[in-house]
């Protein structure tokens, strides 16, 4: 039997595991996850509130619960784990599939001061990704600035303007939901570089915006007109000239006197991010306008926006894997069709899917296609990777590493552990946001 390890257990290694088994009769896979808990960004990434998106996680568990599938979480690779020279000699093939662990920084003075954020800090927080060390987000705070006009900024935006009512009935960790519910914070502007023509947020993302109770979604239409696109949208692809047609229809002169306000605004570049007592106190935005070739260029003339919480969401990027090569310019793997590349060599038995291969685009479905390509690639060299000598059950190779990995029962003894947790405090399930509860629910109920 071929043995495939698959490094990571979100869309992509779920996709990847999928492809496999269903390709080939002759194949086992193991799905190995950093976490004691698997589905990666679809439990740790998804906004709490998007319950269609997230019940995307019965879809990936099919896959784990394969009789030729096993998930072994809590094991990391690389530093500090099972090193990928070693993974290599437990399995025939291993495919990485570790997505874009960091986020971009804007580059701009003050970026670091308190109250300064990447919204992927902001987003494990109130998912209770066990990483997640910040806290206090909101605290002291009444006017926010996302910067960046994709989904993910959308969602930030939108869980800053939930009300208590509308997050009690998610899965947010209760410390998350009790500071959020107490939140003073009641303006929110979300700024893009460019014009609404190229925001890359998704319509049905937008609308939601509009849809929150006892929230004022305003867009100046001074700074819309700014985009040719804008004044005649007929010529954009559908999705964008739908995001234009939404916008339309939230200009007006001012706010209706609901108590919170989500200001979309564009055409305004962070140069800086000022202090007033130590920590975040503005943002100053330099006017751009566009530049004739798609992009825009400044124009000297620049704005300040009060603000005590900042959050950035400006792009994830992929970080290197000890043991694997890496291209530091596009922040990913090397590969030709889903086979890793040394030195511009094909590594046999080597493999990549997901943002590591592609880089951080596309939708949760993208991961689909990319998966099958990878897969192709690797099931046309298995009868040259089968040949080499392995161990009978790569499991005890991982456990002479000193690693005992959570498997699927122990997952199972977390969701329990969950749905009690919830139960006790009068609401579905809720998440346990720390390793030590996490590992604590594994074990107690592990076979």
């Amino acid at each position: 039997m071929l043995r495939v390890a698959v490094v990571g257990s979100g869309p992509s290694g779920c996709y990847t595991a999928q492809s496999l088994v269903q390709l080939n009769p002759e194949v086992g896979v193991d799905v190995l996850d950093r976490l004691p808990c698997p589905y990666g960004l679809v439990r740790y990434g998804v906004a709490p509130d998007h319950e269609k998106i997230k019940s995307l996680q019965g879809n990936l568990r099919t896959v784990l619960e394969h009789e030729r599938v096993r998930f072994l979480g809590g094991v990391q690779v690389g530093a500090g784990g099972v090193p990928a020279a070693r993974l290599r000699e437990l399995y025939h093939a291993v495919v990485y599939c570790v997505g874009a662990a960091t986020d971009r920084h804007l580059g701009i003075p003050g970026e670091e001061l308190p109250g300064s954020w990447s919204a992927t800090e902001f987003v494990s927080w109130y998912s209770a990704h066990p990483d997640a060390t910040a806290d206090g987000f909101v605290l002291g705070a009444r006017s926010a600035v996302v910067i960046g006009v994709g989904n993910v900024a959308v969602d930030v935006t939108r869980m800053l303007a939930r009300g208590t009512a509308e997050l009690s009935p998610t899965d947010m960790p209760q410390a998350a939901l009790t500071a959020l519910s107490a939140s003073r914070v009641t303006d929110i502007q979300m700024v893009g570089r460019r014009g609404p023509s190229q925001a890359r947020f998704t319509t049905k993302e937008l609308r939601e915006l509009g849809a929150l109770p006892e929230t004022d979604v305003t867009v100046d239409p001074a700074e819309l007109s700014l985009d040719p696109a804008y004044l005649d949208p007929s010529a954009l692809p559908a999705p964008q000239r739908r995001n234009v047609e939404v916008l339309r229809g939230w200009t007006r002169s001012g706010p209706a006197g609901a108590p919170r306000r989500i200001r979309l605004r564009f055409f305004l570049r962070p140069v800086a991010i000022l202090p007033e007592g130590g920590r975040v106190g503005a943002v100053r935005f330099e006017r751009t306008e566009p530049d004739g070739h798609g992009g825009v260029t400044g124009t000297g003339r620049y704005e300040d926006v009060e603000a005590q919480l900042v959050l950035r969401s400006v792009g994830y990027r992929g970080v290197p894997l000890e043991g694997l090569p890496f291209d530091a310019e596009s922040g990913t793997v090397p590969h030709l069709a889903g086979r890793v590349l040394r030195e511009g060599v094909v590594a046999p038995g080597e493999y990549v899917a997901g943002w590591i291969k592609r880089g951080p685009t596309g939708v949760i479905g993208t991961n689909r296609p990319c998966a099958k390509e990878t897969v192709t690639s690797l099931l046309e060299d298995a009868d040259m990777l089968v040949l080499k000598e392995i161990p009978e059950d790569p499991l005890a190779g991982l456990r002479a590493e000193g690693i005992e990995p959570v498997q699927w029962s122990g997952w199972q003894g977390i969701e329990r552990a969950e749905a009690e947790l919830g139960a006790s405090l009068g609401r579905g399930v809720v998440k346990l946001p720390d390793w030590d509860s996490l590992l604590a629910a594994a074990r107690r109920w592990a076979s």
